[in-house]
């Protein structure tokens, strides 16, 4: 596979902005970080500690086994427990509660629409587990996507280049045509060996990796 590719995430360090990417036709997003998150004003400082982790360069075992749909909503309210040291009874007032107040991140989901209208095709990949999407499917941003993979029904997680094949076979996208966006620099390295273009996206700051994303793709 040929590896022409402008790695976005190592360019943007060097503050240098890729005006418009030629050749890109499909734009494929991760989830929780890009699309959806959970606003840090609104919460206690113990329930943000409580999902402390979700920062980590990797994540638990237990969490990623959930992602991969392997492991139960009861299973992982019991690896929570032990995890933060807790009865289940907090653990799972907690899960639900961190599925329940995903938000679209509104810098995003104004991005996604106007990506749409300028007749992109939007893609999901993400690493969720099934109770996560099922919530994250009901929301107005999901309308805008073409297709999606997700690790709990693929029993595949990112960094693993089965997922991106997945991806490449299911909807038949060139690679070379296809831009991925993802806050993990791991998933994106992943992506970038299967000749994917790559844009690490800044959690912390959606705004400007939004600003960044419109100047490459929309020549704003």
């Amino acid at each position: 596979m040929t590896n022409r590719r402008c790695d976005v995430a190592i360019l943007k360090r060097n503050s240098y902005i890729c005006t418009i990417m030629e050749g890109i036709k499909n734009i494929v997003f991760d989830l929780g970080g890009v699309v959806f998150a959970r606003d840090p004003r609104k919460f206690e400082r113990e329930f943000i500690e409580f999902f402390s982790y979700i920062m980590l360069p990797e994540m638990p075992h237990f969490w990623e086994e959930y992602d991969r749909g392997v492991s139960t909503y009861e299973r992982v309210i019991n690896d929570l427990a032990e995890y933060n040291n807790c009865d289940k009874e907090l653990a799972e007032h907690n899960l639900r509660r961190s599925i329940v107040t995903q938000e679209e991140i509104p810098a995003t989901k104004n991005l996604i629409a106007d990506l749409k209208g300028a007749e992109y095709k939007l893609y999901v990949l993400s690493n969720m587990s099934l109770d996560f999407i099922e919530f994250l499917r009901t929301k107005d941003v999901y309308k805008y996507f073409d297709g999606e993979v997700v690790s709990c029904h693929e029993k595949v997680v990112k960094p693993d280049a089965e997922i991106y094949k997945i991806l490449v076979d299911r909807y038949e996208l060139n690679p070379e045509e296809t831009l991925f966006i993802d806050d993990r620099k791991s998933n994106i390295e992943a992506a970038q060996n299967e000749g994917i273009y790559g844009y690490h996206f800044n959690a912390r700051d959606p705004q400007s990796s939004c600003d960044e994303l419109r100047k490459m793709l929309l020549n704003e």
